[in-house]
């Protein structure tokens, strides 16, 4: 067995099938359909999340520790001294540097795989709906299902936005992929400590939260409205999962002079 069969048996097959499934179920509403799978996604990957909150916490509890405190004053002049204590002091409390980014990075086959999802899904050439009708379970009626319906409120869900994007004044607004930056900034930096100077893997962590925006910006303007779409529910719940946790700083999202500002002041 190959690996596009195992692809195909693993990922793609029930994600085509799931998004099916739900799709008959909404009205044959296909924008709905992948707002309420990414739900289930989100509920699915539960475990993941929670991994990155106990990451996040334990990089929390360190920064504030008076041991690496002390750390950054005795080798505040030797990084690589610096850096070594660090990774010490990672193990001995339990903490992993890369432990928020980790989740983001597993997602990218859930991404990978709805994007080919709906690919095939919106099928509209016969070529395109007979390859759709050969990654469906023997118990779906195609002749009902498909063609789906790919439009959602203004979105083209089967095309990228750059090609019918909303012109105002005469200039496109690429409102999903600003949507899409908009929220993966705001989840990144409301669930990521403030970087205390000389930490190499917050400061990873930071790096990550200035680009991946711009990086998942880029993917929701370039590929099909409907992973754009995918991108903001998921960003949306995220932040509902952190919020009704208790897990949300919204200091975070203050320039880090005037968050550690505050935190001293009280």
């Amino acid at each position: 067995m190959d690996i596009g069969t195992i692809w195909d048996l693993l990922i793609l097959n029930p994600m085509i099938n799931s998004l099916m499934w739900i799709y008959s179920g909404l009205a044959q509403n296909f924008g709905l359909a992948i707002i309420v799978f990414t739900i289930l996604v989100r509920v699915i990957t539960y475990p993941l999340t929670a991994s990155q909150m106990k990451s996040t916490q334990g990089m929390q509890e360190m920064q504030k520790s008076k041991k690496w405190q002390d750390i950054q004053k005795k080798y505040k002049g030797d990084k690589e001294k610096l850096a070594q204590e660090q990774m010490k002091l990672y193990k001995e409390m339990g903490v992993s540097p890369f432990g928020s980014c980790l989740p983001t990075i597993i997602q990218f086959p859930v991404i990978i795989g709805l994007y080919q999802a709906i690919i095939r899904a919106l099928a509209v050439t016969p070529i395109q709906l007979l390859e759709l009708t050969r990654h469906l379970y023997p118990f779906y009626n195609s002749a009902i299902l498909i063609p789906l319906n790919n439009h959602f409120l203004w979105m083209d869900l089967s095309v990228p936005e750059k090609d019918y994007g909303i012109t105002i004044a005469g200039f496109g607004i690429p409102i999903l992929a600003i949507l899409v930056v908009g929220t993966t900034f705001l989840q990144s930096r409301l669930m990521t400590p403030p970087t205390a100077p000389g930490d190499s893997g917050a400061n990873m962590g930071r790096a990550m939260t200035l680009y991946m925006p711009l990086f998942m910006g880029y993917l929701a303007y370039s590929f099909p409205s409907g992973l754009a779409l995918y991108f903001v529910t998921s960003n949306l719940v995220g932040i509902l999962q952190y919020g009704f946790l208790g897990k949300l700083d919204w200091r975070n999202l203050l320039p880090e002079r005037f968050s550690s500002g505050s935190k001293t002041s009280k």
